[in-house]
């Protein structure tokens, strides 16, 4: 391939991504003029249309979108392949754009930075909070965080955190007026606060498991969030159940304004892990921090 083609797919890659040839021309430091005409030059000599243009923006066309399919891992690939090069450094530097979870960062990811990050000032983290299961090949990131059983078959998983718990809890308050659950079928006769899934946007079904026996119950109360901050201040003010995660609700265990209930029904389950396609290279920036995330028993 000659070097006038590889500038010209990737002009076409830029320009299908920020869907704008203004905003592409601004990333490649070019001109639009001189953007548009490369464009209008590799559509010639593929003999195919890529790119819809309207007044507003700009979208592939059927052959685009399948060119696209083969060029973005390609030229991930030759990325990882340059960022490899910096192990030849005497310092590790660059990038790492990773998506998590609020909870991940929170808990895991912010306390191993806090102390990573000190001693290689040319390492750069983005962290990009997103509840959702993100296409970390498609959206261009290096990694992502999730709970080890959410992972795809093709990713390299390095577990990063322990295992974790939820709970179901009320305030002393409320169970003083209603009977202690003792299986998942009597949260039917419970006011339960719902979770409001952000991806999806379903109501969050409780997965309760007991000897190996699975159950998701769909719960009902008054109130349903989509923020696990304000299911417990509803739960600690008396409005019904809650299922969160154990350590939110740590303080509030320890000080007595909420309880647990169901125990035998919550066991613990597989952690945070570190995930990214098998087929990247990574860089030495990148496998340092995988060491410093990399959890030890």
């Amino acid at each position: 391939m000659r070097r006038e083609e590889l500038v010209d797919l990737n002009a076409f890659l830029t320009v299908a991504e920020e869907q704008s040839f203004t905003r592409a021309a601004a990333k490649l430091g070019t001109s639009q003029s001189s953007l548009s005409h490369t464009i209008r030059r590799l559509e010639t000599r593929l003999g195919v249309r890529l790119l819809t243009r309207t007044t507003r923006s700009v979208a592939p066309t059927a052959a685009g979108e399948r060119l696209l399919g083969t060029l973005r891992p390609a030229l991930e690939s030759i990325g990882s392949e340059l960022a490899s090069l910096n192990e030849l450094r005497e310092k590790p530097a660059g990038t790492i754009r990773i998506t998590t979870s609020e909870h991940a960062a929170t808990t895991v990811l912010w306390p191993a930075l806090e102390r990573f990050l000190p001693h290689y000032p040319d390492i750069h983290v983005e962290l990009s909070i997103d509840s959702s299961l993100t296409d970390i090949v498609t959206e261009r990131f290096d990694a992502g965080v999730r709970l080890g059983e959410a992972l795809a078959k093709d990713m390299v998983a390095v577990r990063i955190g322990p295992d974790l718990r939820m709970v179901v809890v009320g305030s002393p308050g409320y169970l003083a007026t209603r009977s202690i659950p003792l299986t998942p079928h009597d949260l039917a006769e419970h006011s339960c606060i719902n979770l409001r899934l952000l991806s999806g946007g379903g109501l969050y079904a409780w997965e309760l498991e007991r000897d190996g026996r699975e159950l998701r119950v769909r719960v009902e109360g008054q109130l349903a969030f989509n923020n696990v901050a304000m299911i417990t201040r509803a739960a600690e003010a008396g409005f019904g159940l809650g299922f969160v995660m154990a350590d939110h609700v740590a303080e509030q265990l320890a000080k007595g304004t909420l309880v647990r209930v169901l125990e035998d029904w919550c066991p613990p389950f597989a952690g945070y892990h570190l995930y990214y396609p098998s087929r990247r290279q990574p860089s030495a920036a990148f496998a340092l921090l995988v060491d410093a995330l990399r959890y030890h028993a």
